[in-house]
Order: C-alpha cells, then structure tokens, then sequence
C-alpha cells in the first residue's frame, strides 16, 4: 500500500532501476563464477574490480527508496523480512563462491546455493510470499 507521499512516476523509476541492477548483478554473479571456474583474466581487470560494487550500490539505494515511497517495511511485512534474511545469505554464499572457499567442492557448492538464493529472492519479490511455491 503505497505512502500518501509516494509520487507514483517516482516509484515507477525507482522500481526499474532495481529490477535493471537485479538482471545486471545476477547476470555478473553468474559470469564472475563462470570465469573464477575457468582463472579467467578478466576477474583482475580494474572495472571487474569495482563494477559490481557499484551495480549493487545503486540496487540497494534503489531498493531503500522503494521502500520508503511505499511506506512497506521489512520486519513490517513478512515477504521484505524474507528478502532481508535471504539477501544476507546470498552475500554470504557468493563471498564463499567467489573468494573465501580454498577447496573447489565448497566454492561450487556456495555457488549453486547462492544462485538457488538469489532465484528465492526474485520469487519472492514477484509473488510478495516467503514461499513462493503454492
């Protein structure tokens, strides 16, 4: 239900910027572990250093003004709340992924995890249910 306050052309931009860094990030978590799989080059390129920060960064700001124009808070409403907490073990994974893990069974087990999580996420999002198989 959105806010009194909420321009709705507002939460419209908002809410295609989020789901543009959402492709872009999942897309980029997909390649970084194709290419950490493979030792590719590419991962020790400057931009591939610091573009997914910066994907992530304006995917986060994007997502806080969501919900700020929407008035929907997590801890609030129960699917934010999943969201959150499956967010969290989507950083989580993906760091073990792409960099913590020394054995290679444990990156590519963090790996289909973090996928399975982020794939959780996007259902939640579209269905606005903590499970999202009905």
């Amino acid at each position: 239900m959105p806010s009194i306050f909420a321009d709705p052309m507002s939460y419209a931009v908002a809410k295609y910027i989020h789901i543009v860094c959402v492709a872009l990030s999942g897309s980029l978590f997909l390649l970084r572990g194709i290419w950490t799989w493979r030792h590719a080059a590419i991962l020790r390129a400057r931009w591939m250093r610091f573009l997914p920060h910066v994907i992530d960064t304006v995917l986060l700001a994007s997502a806080v003004t969501m919900v700020i124009l929407s008035a929907q808070y997590p801890f609030v409403q129960s699917w934010l709340t999943a969201k959150v907490i499956a967010l969290v073990a989507y950083i989580a994974l993906g760091s073990v992924a792409l960099k913590s893990a020394k054995r290679k069974s444990v990156r590519i087990w963090a790996f289909v995890a973090a996928l399975a999580m982020f794939t959780y996420i996007v259902g939640v999002a579209i269905t606005k249910h903590v499970l999202i198989v009905s």
